[in-house]
């Protein structure tokens, strides 16, 4: 009998072993998949890549133009940003992200971007998360940032991007090999750090006072606005005695200058 439940024990052992050993596996592999759809700007027709959009502060063709690149034959691609007249505008695609860290990453080269206003990034398109500036004139380098998601998930729009909300920009930014990966955490040490969950709080407006304390006054406001209604719109004005000799004296006037005209 005992070395029948020894022989159970060991087989849910094994069992919750291979559960864990699947499950670790799993979580490898989610950590290592490209998350980005057509994350190396290789698929495409005329002007477009696909799943990717384009917008602007200032949307027009003397003020910005966007350009894809890619090798005849197939291959990687490029998407560049030519930001003529000072404006924030990006390439982005939009995407759901489960709890967890990612990290968010591109090759950025540039052209006479200005130097006193937000530069060339990939970013999200909230609250200024996005990764260090590229600025001036600059060879491919490869720029990113650490993104932490709460328990909820978030939608984030990821954007290869020239200029920022309220710092807007000139000159050309290119981007290739643009990513958006799942990871364990940061390396230690490692910057720029984002948490969105906790930007988004603080983006919120914050309510004044407490829900019962609102509701009271807006009770006030309402019994108030009522009264005033009922004291101007349906008692009559008050009419003091001197006005009342006035009106008079004006009204006998009035019957003399008739009965002069009857005469």
């Amino acid at each position: 009998m005992s070395g029948q439940m020894r022989g159970g024990g060991l087989r849910i052992a094994s069992a919750a072993l291979l559960l864990c050993i699947f499950a670790f596996a799993l979580r490898a592999h989610a950590a290592g998949k490209e998350l980005l759809i057509n994350a190396d700007l290789s698929k495409g027709s005329e002007n477009q890549p696909d799943d990717w959009q384009t917008q602007a502060w200032v949307n027009d063709q003397v003020s910005v133009a966007f350009t894809w690149t890619h090798p005849p034959g197939g291959g990687p691609g490029e998407a560049e940003v030519n930001a003529i007249k000072e404006n924030d505008a990006r390439w982005w695609q939009q995407m759901e992200l489960k709890e967890g860290w990612y990290y968010i990453s591109a090759d950025i080269r540039t052209e006479n971007v200005g130097m006193d206003h937000s530069g060339a990034t990939i970013s999200v398109l909230e609250d200024g998360i996005m990764s260090p500036e590229v600025k001036g004139t600059s060879p491919w380098t490869h720029e990113g940032f650490y993104l932490k998601v709460g328990k909820k998930g978030a939608d984030a729009q990821i954007a290869l991007r020239i200029g920022g909300f309220g710092s807007l920009n000139t000159g050309k930014a290119f981007f290739r090999n643009a990513s958006v990966t799942m990871i364990d955490a940061p390396p230690q040490g490692a910057q720029p750090i984002y948490d969105l969950d906790a930007i988004r709080k603080t983006a919120q407006p914050v309510p004044l006072g407490q829900p019962y304390s609102l509701v009271l006054t807006y009770l006030v406001l309402i019994a108030i606005a009522y009264g005033g209604w009922r004291l101007y719109a349906i008692e009559p004005p008050k009419v003091t005695r001197a006005e009342a000799r006035r009106e008079a004296k004006s009204e006998a006037r009035r019957e003399g200058k008739k009965k002069a005209a009857r005469r």
